[in-house]
């Protein structure tokens, strides 16, 4: 178990629920609904990736070195694919053009495929019984 993976799975797994919250009562007045279904893009896949580094902190089967890669993929990968997606979401809201940015979305798309990827070369590596 690593305390890390899961304290940070906490910590991405709550502010989904809160940036979820905020945008079903706060945000749904004041953006169109193409730009909510952005907004909620974001706080989907922060909420998969939550569980995703739940299950990885947790298994006895994902080496600790792994482990460690893969936090810092999922985190940098969802900065930057959900994080870019709330300034999306919320671009009309704010002074900053946030699509002069979002070229970040697909490499923090990428880098959380790389976390998964991370997952499955562990898997191929170990030795199970």
């Amino acid at each position: 178990m690593n305390k890390s993976v899961l304290i940070t799975a906490c910590v991405l797994g709550a502010l989904s629920i809160i940036l979820g919250a905020f945008a079903a009562h706060g945000l749904k007045k004041s953006i169109s609904a193409e730009s909510m279904s952005i907004f909620e893009t974001g706080v989907k896949y922060q909420m998969y990736h939550a569980l995703f580094l739940l299950c990885v902190g947790s298994s006895s089967y994902v080496i600790a070195s792994y482990q460690k890669t893969i936090m810092y993929l999922v985190i940098i990968g969802v900065v930057f694919f959900s994080g870019s997606l709330y300034g999306l979401g919320t671009n009309n809201l704010t002074n900053f053009n946030f699509k002069k940015i979002g070229f970040i979305t697909p490499i923090g798309g990428l880098l959380l495929i790389a976390a998964w990827i991370t997952l499955l070369i562990n898997f191929v590596k170990i030795k199970l019984n």
